[in-house]
């Protein structure tokens, strides 16, 4: 499942955007591969990041992932629903299980970002 109005990174991150404004999460590739989500540290309003930034983690019952900053900005909303029902991402992740937005700092950024056919070759891929 790879919605089509999203944009991806190779490290299996969504985006959103909204406005100038970019709301993240993870795949459901992403978190098919987690496995049940335990535990999640956002980052805190306010917080200036650079693309490829790691920015939040996400914790499940067998591994750790890192979530990097898909695009250069600052951290506007944070998604405090997850932090008391981690679980969401693995019943939602392109919904309720959204972690943070980021109020865009250099819209070209947003060109390097996969399509949803770009990111379906990548996970066909097994990347």
């Amino acid at each position: 499942m790879v919605p089509k109005d999203l944009r991806y990174t190779k490290d299996h991150e969504w985006v959103r955007l909204e406005d100038g404004r970019a709301r993240v999460g993870i795949t459901d590739h992403a978190q098919k591969s987690l496995g049940d989500i335990v535990y999640v540290e956002l980052p805190p309003v306010g917080k200036e990041v650079k693309k490829g930034e790691r920015t939040a983690t996400v914790e499940s019952v067998k591994a750790v992932g890192e979530v990097f900053a898909p695009l250069s900005g600052k951290v506007v909303e944070v998604n405090e629903t997850v932090t008391k029902s981690p679980d969401l991402i693995n019943k939602d992740p392109y919904g309720q299980g959204w972690l943070f937005v980021l109020a865009v700092a250099d819209a070209k950024e947003v060109e390097t970002l996969l399509t949803p056919e770009a990111y379906e070759e990548l996970v066909k891929g097994g990347g």
